[in-house]
C-alpha cells in the first residue's frame, strides 16, 4: 500500500523523505533496535490518533450527567480549567515524544530516564489502562446504543454481550490488516467527532435561540449550580471537574505510534498539542450548546444519558438516531486507536524481554509490518476483562473508575522521570523544546497530577477503583519478583539509558 494512502497530505519530496527516514532510523539504532514497523503515518494521522482517543464525543456523552449531578449546568466551566491544566501535561508529552520517539511511549521514557524497574511499573500501568476501559464502554454503552439504532430497545444481556464482542474484535482485525487501514478509521473519526459534538451542539443552540420549542431557561442556566447532590462547594467543584478530567486524556498514545510515524520528532508533538487544544475548544462549544438547550433541568439530571434527553426534546427521532450513530462510531474509533497503541506498547516491552513470552509477543508480520501476535493475545485479554465485568453486578463501574485515575498516575511518573534527566534531554535533537519554561511546567504538572489523583481516589465513589489499582500493582509486582528481576540481573532484559541516545552517529557493524 502507498504510504500516503491514509493521508490527505501531499507526499514530501524524495530527498526530504530520505533525510527524515534516516534520522528516525538513527534514533532506533542508537536505542538498540532495528526498524520493524512501517512508517506511513504523517501529521494528520498522528493528530487523528490523539484526537480520536481523547474523543470529546464519547467523553461528554458519558460524563455530562456526572458534572450535572455534582454542580449543575455550571459544571461545564470546569472544562476549560481542566483543559489548560491538561495542556501542561501535553507539553511534557510533546517534548518527551520529540526527543525519545520510540514505540512504547511511557515505558520507554521511564525506563531510559530512570531505570528498567521504574519503566516496568509505568509500562504495566499503561497496559492496565488500555485493557479495561474499552470493554466497559462497549458493553455498557456502545452495544446498547447500537442495538437501539435498529429499534432493539430492550435487548437481552446475551445479545448486548454478543454485539460488544463483535465491536471488540473488529478493531483488532483492522489493525492486523495494516496501520494504514486503522489510520483511515481514525482520520474519519476526526470529522465524526466534530459533527457528533460541535455541529449538534451548535444546532441545539440555534434551535434554542429561535425558540423552535418552549424553553423555560435563558442564558443564565449556563451558571446554574442546582445539582442532585448537595455537598460543600469545593467538593462539588472537584467532582464536577471530572467531566474534563475523565475526557481530556489519552493523547499521549500518539507517541506510542512513533515508530509508525514519518518524521516523528515533528509529527508527534504537533499532533498531541493540536489534538488537546482542538478538543478543549470544540468541546467547550458543544457543552455550551447542549447546556443552554436543557428543556427541564430536573428531567435531564434524572436521565441516564442526559444528552439524549436534551437532543430528544429538540430534534426529530431520525436526527437523534444520526447523533447516536456518530457517538457509537466515536466509541468504536477509540478501540481502533487503543488496540493499535496497546499492541505497540506490548511489542516495545517484549523486544526488551520485559514480558512473559516476550519472544512471541515481539514478532512482527513481514507483510503487514504489524505486531499480530501482540494484537491477538491482548485482544483476547481485553475480551476476558470485559466478560469478567459481564458476570459481575458492579465491577464495571469500578473498572471504569480505575481507568480514569491510571492516566494521571502515568503522567505523574513520566513527569518525575523527565525532571530527573531534564539536562540530558536538552542534548537530544527534537523539533519541540520548552526551554526556560520547562521547570515551571514540570512543577505545575507534578502538583496538578497529585491533586487529580487525590480527587479520583479519596471520595467514596472511587473506593472500589482503588482496589482495582491495588490488584494491578500486586500483579505487576508478582511478575517483577517472579521472573523479570532475574532477567534484569542477568542483563537479558531492559533498555539502554537515555545517555546512549545522545551519542553521535551510530557505528556500522
Amino acid at each position: 500500500m502507498s504510504s500516503t494512502a491514509a493521508e490527505p497530505n501531499p507526499p514530501a519530496p524524495a530527498a526530504v523523505r530520505t533525510a527524515q527516514a534516516d534520522a528516525a532510523e538513527a534514533v532506533l539504532e542508537r536505542a538498540g533496535y532495528k526498524p520493524e514497523l512501517r512508517r506511513s503515518l504523517r501529521f494528520f494521522s498522528m493528530f487523528a490518533i490523539a484526537f480520536s482517543i481523547i474523543s470529546i464525543t464519547t467523553g461528554i456523552f458519558l460524563n455530562y450527567g456526572f458534572g450535572l449531578a455534582y454542580w449543575g449546568p455550571a459544571a461545564i466551566w470546569t472544562w476549560p480549567i481542566v483543559g489548560v491544566c491538561n495542556m501542561m501535561i501535553a507539553l511534557v508529552v510533546a517534548e518527551l515524544g520529540t526527543r525519545i520517539p520510540l514505540a512504547g511511549y511511557a515505558y520507554q521514557w521511564s525506563a531510559r530516564l530512570v531505570n528498567p524497574t521504574y519503566g516496568w511499573f509505568v509500562g504495566f500501568a499503561g497496559l492496565l489502562y488500555m485493557a479495561v476501559g474499552g470493554g466497559a464502554i462497549m458493553l455498557e454503552v456502545a452495544s446498547p446504543l447500537l442495538l437501539s439504532e435498529f429499534n432493539v430497545n430492550n435487548p437481552s444481556a446475551r445479545l448486548v454481550l454478543t454485539v460488544a464482542i463483535i465491536l471488540m474484535l473488529l478493531p483488532v482485525v483492522i489493525n492486523i490488516i495494516s496501520i494504514q487501514v486503522a489510520a483511515r478509521v481514525n482520520n474519519v473519526a476526526v470529522f465524526t467527532e466534530i459533527i457528533g459534538t460541535v455541529v449538534f451542539g451548535v444546532l441545539l443552540f440555534v434551535l434554542w435561540g429561535v425558540h423552535a420549542k418552549p424553553s423555560p431557561y435563558g442564558a443564565g442556566i449556563l451558571f446554574n449550580t442546582t445539582s442532585v447532590f448537595h455537598n460543600p462547594t469545593w467538593y462539588s467543584f472537584a467532582l464536577a471537574s471530572l467531566l474534563g478530567i475523565f475526557t481530556l486524556v489519552g493523547f499521549e498514545l500518539a507517541a506510542d505510534m512513533s515508530e509508525d510515524a514519518v518524521n516523528p520528532v515533528r509529527s508527534v508533538p504537533r499532533g498531541v498539542l493540536w489534538a488537546v487544544g482542538g478538543s478543549v475548544v470544540l468541546g467547550m462549544i458543544a457543552l455550551i450548546g447542549f447546556t443552554i438547550a436543557i428543556p427541564d433541568l430536573k428531567t435531564v439530571e434524572a436521565a441516564p444519558l442526559p444528552l439524549l434527553a436534551i437532543a430528544g426534546y429538540w430534534l426529530p427521532s431520525w436526527l437523534v438516531k444520526v447523533f447516536v450513530a456518530f457517538v457509537v462510531f466515536s466509541m468504536f474509533a477509540i478501540l481502533v486507536v487503543g488496540s493499535g497503541a496497546q499492541a505497540r506498547l506490548v511489542f516495545s516491552m517484549s523486544r526488551d524481554n520485559m514480558l512473559p513470552f516476550s519472544g512471541s509477543l515481539r514478532k512482527v508480520n513481514a507483510r503487514s509490518q504489524t505486531p499480530i501476535v501482540a494484537l491477538l493475545v491482548f485482544g483476547v485479554i481485553d475480551l476476558g476483562v470485559m466478560f469478567y465485568g459481564y458476570l459481575q453486578s458492579s465491577a464495571f463501574g469500578t473498572l471504569v473508575g480505575a481507568t480514569a485515575i491510571i492516566p494521571y498516575i502515568i503522567y505523574f511518573l513520566i513527569t518525575l522521570a523527565y525532571a530527573i534527566k531534564r539536562r540530558t534531554l536538552d542534548s537530544l535533537p527534537g523539533a519541540f523544546n520548552l526551554g526556560r519554561w520547562a521547570w515551571p511546567v514540570i512543577g505545575f504538572v507534578l502538583v496538578y497530577t497529585v491533586v487529580v489523583m487525590l480527587v479520583l481516589s479519596l471520595p467514596a465513589p472511587f473506593h472500589g477503583s482503588d482496589k482495582v489499582l491495588g490488584y494491578g500493582l500486586a500483579l505487576a509486582a508478582l511478575w517483577y519478583f517472579g521472573g523479570l528481576l532475574w532477567r534484569l540481573k542477568k542483563g537479558t532484559a531492559g533498555v539502554k539509558p537515555v545517555e546512549d541516545l545522545v551519542q553521535g552517529p551510530p557505528q556500522a557493524g
